[in-house]
């Protein structure tokens, strides 16, 4: 994406840290800033996003903690590595006048405190789960921040399942893919690939009673409708937070939903091309 593109900012929307060596994502994502006039950002998230088996066979005994690991990332990467550090002069390569911005994504107040102390932004993630995530955590985020070489002042982002269609019933057929997956995967847990919305409107009905109401749960905690819908919806949650970006995430079946909900919200918000 950053190839094709000249202007916009690129980043990764979670580098899972504990499954990766802090010098070796601090050196790729130096690299990657180095050939794209310094237009990259790093996020970085500590779930392993995978089932019991793949988690163990990733998070081996010398993964390490993940606080530590976030705190080498930004030494690393800001040329800034303490004299008592065992990696005392290990230098990335190329050498980049500028820093690559490291963001945390998270949940919790563990996860928006380790980012305010680190001087990293922080994406508060309102995609993962249906439960409560209140503003609060965002709170604790700017009263412990302390301004790094990349933020002067807390950089403050929300994380949204969003899907943007002509209709918002249209929009809730398209995310039904995505809501079924969701339901296998939290409550049984089975992750199979994504089904199309046709599928699922027949799986649906050998789901139980438990299954559906997760199942209207998850539904409810994205935001599906027309651009106008959404618009207004993305913009409450914006001021509500108090935010300086919002990030949408949409999972669809059809890659065509998928770049027709961005193209739809792109013009309602009117973003430049």
């Amino acid at each position: 994406m950053a190839n094709a593109t000249k202007t916009i900012r690129v980043g990764s929307g979670g580098v899972m840290l504990n499954h990766y060596s802090a010098f070796k994502v601090a050196e790729t994502f130096n690299t990657l800033s180095a050939l794209h006039d310094n237009r990259i950002d790093l996020g970085i998230g500590r779930a392993s996003g995978a089932n019991f088996l793949a988690a163990r066979a990733l998070h081996n005994a010398n993964s390490g903690d993940y606080s530590k690991k976030a705190y080498d990332l930004i030494n690393y990467l800001d040329d800034k590595v303490p004299e008592n550090d065992y990696f005392y002069g290990v230098n990335l390569s190329p050498k980049n006048a500028d820093s690559t911005p490291v963001y945390l994504l998270g949940s919790s107040d563990g996860s928006s405190i380790l980012a305010g102390k680190l001087g990293a932004g922080f994406c508060l993630a309102l995609f993962i789960g249906t439960h409560a995530r209140t503003i609060d955590i965002m709170k604790s985020y700017k009263n412990s921040f302390v301004a790094s070489k990349n933020f002067k002042k807390p950089k403050a982002m929300l994380a949204i399942a969003c899907i943007c269609a002509d209709s918002k019933e249209k929009a809730q057929e398209i995310a039904s893919s995505h809501t079924y997956w969701k339901v296998q995967a939290f409550r049984h847990p089975k992750r199979d690939g994504l089904y199309s919305p046709s599928d699922v409107k027949k799986l649906y009905e050998k789901l139980s009673f438990e299954d559906k109401a997760y199942y209207h749960e998850t539904l409810d905690s994205m935001i599906l409708g027309t651009p106008a819908q959404c618009k207004e919806k993305i913009e409450k949650l914006a001021i509500e937070y108090e935010v300086d970006e919002v990030m949408i995430v949409n999972v669809t079946y059809s890659f065509e939903d998928r770049i027709k909900s961005y193209e739809l919200l792109s013009n309602e918000f009117n973003l430049k091309n």
